[in-house]
């Protein structure tokens, strides 16, 4: 550690610095706050002492030093550096001076400098919460919002179980991310950066080759309530649940599984967004309903789901109806269980056919009705 240089001043020199003092002319002299510049007398690991301009001594010391310690590790004596004002007067008469006030001033003002050029930043993750990350870019703390995150950590839970996205999250910390800053404010000290900002910024050129209506070929990555995610070239797009078969689905697990390979066309491009659609590549089996089923005609279907406004009947794999509750019965159904259940087998009557809407009206009443008067018929005859 070097030798510290000691600033001696004689008492002539002493009545000079108090008549400069007075006419307050040459010597601007600092307030608590200000930041200041000095040059390094001597550095140590646990202070550095700074000559300022010459008429007094400056000293970082404890938490104002070790702080920014990885900032100032190489300094020398002669190094011109700043530092903020913290007290005029210590016990030894000098100045009390901190590199973590200078150094955050610093910080904010490079922060300010890539937020305007929207430079690139890598962000150290050490907290994760319900909405986001706690990071650290550049020697300030931020927040990376869950919206913000790339495609790559986006936590894609199924039913969005904040648990569970926590727990994603949490597997995030200690790691880096490079992101941008899209907003911040020095007196609120807030700091939000985005990863999926510089995400989509390298996807722009590979997202340049695609337009709407090509055809991808991708691996299913993620499924989620709404829809399943396709990875190809680098790429993700989604396939919303009702671009996945041309048969109503309840969940996109019951047509596909992660790491199933899939064929799409991209039906939509929202700056990195992107829209697939499976169904596209499919024959519509609805173009030929009409040909199978008519208005009158006795079907057997399975009951696939019940709702409080009647029963999705399941008549082949790729058409399904649907028997509306004021065409189960004549009199009114409080309970429609008593009429039947998922899984239930029962004949009806197509009471409708409208390939264009892809909807097909089914009646239980209707078909009570007909089997009925053909009963009528044969007891008469």
């Amino acid at each position: 550690m070097p030798k510290k240089k000691q600033i001696k001043t004689t008492k002539e020199d002493q009545s000079e610095f108090g008549k400069l003092l007075n006419e307050g002319t040459y010597l601007k002299i600092p307030k608590v706050g200000d930041t200041i510049k000095g040059k390094v007398i001597s550095a140590g690991r646990r202070e550095v002492r700074l000559d300022i301009d010459g008429y007094t001594t400056g000293v970082i010391r404890g938490r104002e030093l070790f702080s920014e310690a990885a900032f100032y590790k190489d300094l020398k004596e002669g190094d011109e550096v700043e530092a903020t004002v913290i007290d005029l007067e210590n016990e030894n008469g000098e100045l009390e001076l901190s590199f973590r006030f200078a150094g955050q001033k610093r910080a904010w003002e490079e922060l300010v400098q890539a937020f305007t050029a929207k430079t690139m930043l890598p962000a150290k993750i050490l907290e994760a919460n319900k909405g986001g990350l706690i990071v650290r870019v550049n020697q300030m703390s931020g927040f990376l919002p869950v919206s913000q995150l790339s495609p790559d950590h986006y936590p894609r839970v199924t039913g969005g179980d904040k648990a569970r996205i926590l727990e994603k999250l949490k597997t995030y910390v200690g790691e880096t991310f490079d992101v941008r800053v899209i907003d911040l404010n020095e007196r609120e000290e807030k700091l939000i950066v985005s990863e999926k900002s510089v995400w989509e910024e390298f996807q722009k050129d590979v997202l340049s080759k695609f337009k709407v209506g090509d055809q991808i070929q991708g691996i299913v990555t993620a499924l989620a309530d709404f829809g399943a995610f396709v990875k190809f070239d680098s790429l993700e797009g989604l396939v919303h649940i009702s671009e996945i078969a041309w048969q109503r689905i309840d969940h996109p697990k019951d047509m596909l599984a992660v790491g199933d390979q899939a064929r799409a066309e991209i039906i939509g491009i929202e700056g990195s967004k992107i829209f697939l659609s499976m169904k596209k590549l499919i024959e519509d089996p609805w173009a030929r309903v009409a040909e199978k089923y008519h208005v009158g005609d006795a079907v057997k279907g399975k009951i696939l789901k019940a709702n409080p406004f009647g029963f999705f009947v399941e008549l082949d794999p790729e058409i399904h109806g649907l028997a509306h509750v004021s065409e189960l019965s004549e009199k009114p159904v409080a309970d429609l269980s008593t009429i039947g259940k998922p899984g239930e087998t029962m004949e009806f009557r197509v009471v409708s056919v409208e390939p264009k809407e892809h909807r097909l009206g089914l009646s239980l009443k209707v078909q009570k009705e007909k089997k009925n008067k053909e009963a009528s018929v044969e007891e008469g005859k």
